[in-house]
């Protein structure tokens, strides 16, 4: 994989900042394992502060237009899609794609936070972003008040994997000399605002609201053409909700991370623990058990481990109430703990990209 190793040495040096204002990243390195990064909760500095530097780096637009891709985009995804223009290429149209259990999803759910749109504002804005030629974690700020539609369409799991697999597609088509990573996961990827997101990179993200790992594993081949630096894959606690056995999730993982090496053999791919939660009926021992394992397999399958549970985690191992707002799902300052995990991340590689230029 592509650096693995050099970004395991060169996290050993430590971080290019001072060590007062941020938790230590220590490292476990393992033979055959590129990295096991374990961010400690100890030194973790209050939310509300200013955690971590943006990365800014040079990022022009796209190199070329996303507008020619995107022709005749129907008003809802559940439309048939024009048939003139390269977007309808039966690898999404004529793809048939079968959903997890209805009762799994919540696709008009409240959002996160308050600042938030809802679920279908969200997909309305996504939609809107990709019909004049932008994604929309890049999107301008007058862009976003587009998330509204006069529809009555009840959204579905399938409106929203066409959306994805449509941003995906235009992603690949119009990535051009830009640098991208992908986020994969359930709602808690999907929530993840766009501002939030570590800057320097185009941003794809592969979250729905309600899937399980069996979910992410059918739809990787939706963003196969595309070539990430980094892949994001978070998954495992719909499948909890939904009664799946350890076994199943685990074996998903291996899945997923087999699939992923193979579509993106130059991608960092990063599995990242399963948050805790405040839901009796979601043990969280049982979640410290299945994270235990998932580091496990990533040593195995020699890809990298991100173990950012400990960070949201009360005196009682239970999610923090100042991280959420339900109990399962993470609040502006949840998010912002999770955006210093990836922002450690993108410092690190930066920092051996430059050292790497100057050899």
């Amino acid at each position: 994989m592509r650096d693995s190793y050099l970004l395991a040495a060169s996290l050993l040096t430590g971080l290019a900042i001072p060590a007062s204002g941020l938790p230590q990243l220590s490292m476990i390195q393992q033979e055959n394992h590129p990295v096991l990064w374990n961010l400690k909760q100890a030194s973790l500095p209050s939310v509300g502060e200013k955690i971590i530097p943006s990365v800014e780096i040079s990022l022009p637009e796209f190199s070329k237009p996303l507008s020619p891709y995107l022709k005749s985009l129907p008003s809802t995804v559940e439309e048939k899609i024009a048939p003139s223009g390269e977007i309808s290429s039966p690898e999404f149209s004529n793809q048939v794609l079968s959903a997890p259990r209805e009762s799994s999803f919540n696709m008009d759910s409240e959002p996160v936070d308050r600042t938030l749109v809802s679920g279908k504002q969200l997909y309305y804005q996504r939609l809107n972003a990709l019909k004049i030629g932008q994604i929309y974690t890049r999107v301008d700020d007058d862009v976003r008040s587009l998330g509204r539609s006069s529809s009555k369409h009840q959204l579905t799991y399938q409106d929203w994997k066409t959306l994805l697999a449509l941003e995906a597609r235009a992603i690949a088509r119009g990535q051009g000399t830009n640098h991208l990573n992908v986020l994969v996961g359930d709602s808690l990827s999907m929530w993840f605002p766009a501002q939030k997101l570590p800057t320097g990179k185009l941003w794809l993200n592969q979250g729905i609201s309600g899937d399980t790992s069996s979910g992410v594993l059918k739809r990787l081949s939706f963003f196969s053409k595309t070539r990430p630096d980094v892949i994001y894959v978070m998954a495992g606690i719909n499948d909890l909700r939904n009664g799946v056995s350890d076994e199943t999730i685990l074996r998903n993982h291996r899945r997923i991370i087999r699939t992923l090496k193979q579509s993106h053999p130059e991608s960092l791919i990063i599995i990242q623990s399963i948050l805790p939660t405040r839901q009796p009926k979601i043990p969280n021992t049982r979640i410290r058990h299945i994270n235990e394992q998932l580091a496990e397999i990533a040593k195995e399958q020699q890809v990298n481990y991100l173990n950012i549970h400990n960070w949201f985690t009360d005196s009682e191992g239970n999610l923090r109430e100042d991280l959420t707002t339900d109990g399962l799902h993470l609040s502006t300052r949840g998010y912002d703990v999770w955006r210093w995990a990836l922002q450690q991340v993108e410092t690190k590689m930066t920092a051996n990209k430059s050292k790497r230029s100057l050899k």
